[in-house]
């Protein structure tokens, strides 16, 4: 178990926004997670947790200790009729996508390319091209940071939503998710409904065919954290009663539109602030991407305070046009 202290997490965020660990930690075991948190109870040092930061907004300054758990092991295991992937916290999920699309494993081959850890998963029910983590999940192990006691929770109980969990609501601040259970397939189940996935793909496709469609449309509309700074998708898309959804295609036809179960109808975050003129502005050292409106970049130099600031005048614009405010998709941590 390794310490370190006065960290720099610039780097260890896609935003790449200035943010100073007081004490950092990386477990590469439950044991030594386990004890990283019994030293930060006898210390009483707050806890902050860090997956592979591409979906939260950092502050300046982090007291306590930031735990970011490395447990890089995962394992097949074989069913009848289907597989169990059993995923350490630390796998990079992309890596995990493409690991088992080669395989010729169904299930998460739509959710290519998407940042992170697969540890942070759960915790936004990440989702991309019609297809959700809460499809496959089966099982999430935790340990409580109060005990160190290790459980497991059921997919049911974990509450998805659309980018919802319990793991933002009642379990948030008091568990670490250190393992996922995903049930994959060799039985072929495409889902190619969404945008020109299908246009791309010969039939019938591979999992992995499908994966590597999803990676081209994703560079052609995505810019590379790694060359300019982001968090991917910055806005949730807003969920409308029907009625208001039939209101404002009646003004706006041409408007893209997701039915949803409970009389709701999703509509495009991206389009809605597009409508509003706001692609490829710039505000200081924030701005809205040139090719997607969906998508914040930060061009170096700003701070959360700044990125916050940006974020809401684009909500004011597309709430003074629409009638609706839009809602950061990304968490926001603070100091405890």
């Amino acid at each position: 178990m390794k310490i370190l202290s006065n960290v720099d997490l610039s780097a260890a965020n896609t935003l790449r926004l200035p943010c100073q660990a007081e004490r950092f930690a990386a477990p590469t075991t439950l044991t030594a997670l386990r004890q990283t948190l019994a030293e930060a109870r006898r210390e009483e040092w707050p806890v902050t947790l860090l997956g592979g930061g591409s979906n939260v907004l950092l502050p300046e300054a982090l007291p306590g200790v930031v735990v970011r758990p490395d447990l890089q092991q995962y394992w097949l295991n074989q069913r009848q009729g289907h597989v169990l992937a059993y995923v350490g916290a630390g796998v990079n999920w992309h890596t995990l996508v493409m690991e088992t699309a080669a395989r010729g494993l169904w299930g998460i081959e739509n959710l290519a390319l998407i940042p992170g850890s697969c540890g942070a998963a759960p915790v936004q029910n990440i989702g991309a091209y019609g297809v959700e983590l809460a499809d496959t999940l089966q099982a999430v192990q935790v340990m409580e940071l109060a005990t160190g006691r290790v459980n497991w929770l059921s997919a049911q109980e974990c509450a998805f939503g659309y980018r919802e969990s319990i793991f933002k609501g009642e379990l948030a601040g008091s568990i670490v998710i250190t393992q996922l259970v995903l049930r994959l397939s060799r039985m072929p189940a495409p889902r190619l409904e969404y945008g020109d996935l299908a246009a791309r793909l010969a039939s019938p496709p591979t999992p992995l065919a499908v994966a590597e469609a999803v990676c081209a449309i994703r560079r052609e509309k995505l810019p590379d954290p790694h060359e300019l700074a982001n968090a991917g998708s910055f806005f949730k898309n807003p969920l409308v009663p029907d009625a208001q959804a039939a209101q404002l295609l009646q003004q706006y036809p041409a408007m893209p539109h997701f039915p949803q179960e409970g009389g709701q109808t999703k509509l495009a975050a991206g389009w809605l602030i597009d409508q509003c003129g706001l692609k490829g502005m710039r505000d200081g050292a924030f701005g809205v991407h040139q090719h997607q409106a969906l998508v914040l970049v930060h061009f170096g130099g700003g701070n959360r305070q700044g990125l916050m600031k940006t974020a809401d005048y684009i909500a004011d614009q597309v709430e003074t046009r629409f009638g609706m405010r839009l809602e950061p998709e990304p968490r926001l941590i603070n100091p405890h």
